[in-house]
Order: C-alpha cells, then sequence, then structure tokens
C-alpha cells in the first residue's frame, strides 16, 4: 500500500516525508537521551527511544499492509507514539535532565511529524 496523496512517486514507505521525518526524530531522541543522567538508562532514556523508533516503525508497517483500514489503524498507533515522546519529553525538562534548549529541535520534529501523521490518517478515511 502506498501513501493515497502524491502516491504516483511513492514506491516504498522510505519515500515517504512522514518516515522519513520520524526517523529524524528517532536519531534526535537518542542525542538527547545520550545527555540523560545514567541512571535514567532503564527509565525515560528507554521509554523516549522505543516511542520514537515505533514511530517510524508504526508507519513503514502500515504502509505495507493492504488495506486502507489497516494502514490508517499502525498511523494511529504511530500518533500515540507521538503523544508519548512530546509527554516524556516535557516530563524530562521537569525533571531538570536537560535543558529546555536542547529539547527545542526534538520538541519541534515531534510536532511536524504529529501534523503530518493527523494529515495522513485523514487522508486515509476518504
Amino acid at each position: 500500500m502506498t501513501e493515497p496523496e502524491g502516491a504516483s512517486n511513492v514506491r516504498s514507505f522510505r519515500d515517504l516525508n512522514v518516515w522519513q521525518m520520524a526517523v529524524t526524530l528517532v536519531v534526535e531522541v537518542y542525542a538527547v537521551t545520550r545527555r540523560f543522567p545514567v541512571d535514567e538508562r532503564f527509565g525515560l532514556t528507554r521509554q523516549l527511544r522505543r516511542a520514537s523508533v515505533s514511530v517510524a516503525s508504526n508507519i513503514a508497517e502500515g504502509n505495507m499492509r493492504h488495506s486502507r483500514r489497516e494502514y490508517r489503524h499502525f498511523i494511529a498507533i504511530a500518533r500515540g507514539s507521538i503523544a508519548e515522546i512530546e509527554t516524556q519529553l516535557l516530563i524530562a525538562e521537569r525533571l531538570r535532565h536537560t535543558m529546555p534548549s536542547d529539547l527545542a529541535i526534538a520538541m519541534d520534529l515531534a510536532a511536524q511529524v504529529a501534523r503530518m501523521l493527523n494529515r495522513l490518517h485523514a487522508s486515509l478515511r476518504e
């Protein structure tokens, strides 16, 4: 299955802008969590990394499904993971694991991916 909008130039999930942006988010989340305290290795660090990988993975898996309904389901899961990421980044900020300025790029990427996922989710309804 390919992305409904602009489907003519989408040959695989790797061609999807939302997937590419989600992978960039993973890289940024890893960079941010590398600066967290060592005692968070099995806490927020692990959760944030898992959630960020989940976003890109669910976009890819949904794209490879055979129906719009299945694709939409995986996009909905990715949307939930974005909410997890935003929540966990805010918690990390409140716990002072990092400076707000260090989270700015990750928060911005998460917001961009969320908007793209919302548009894709809506387009799969049509």
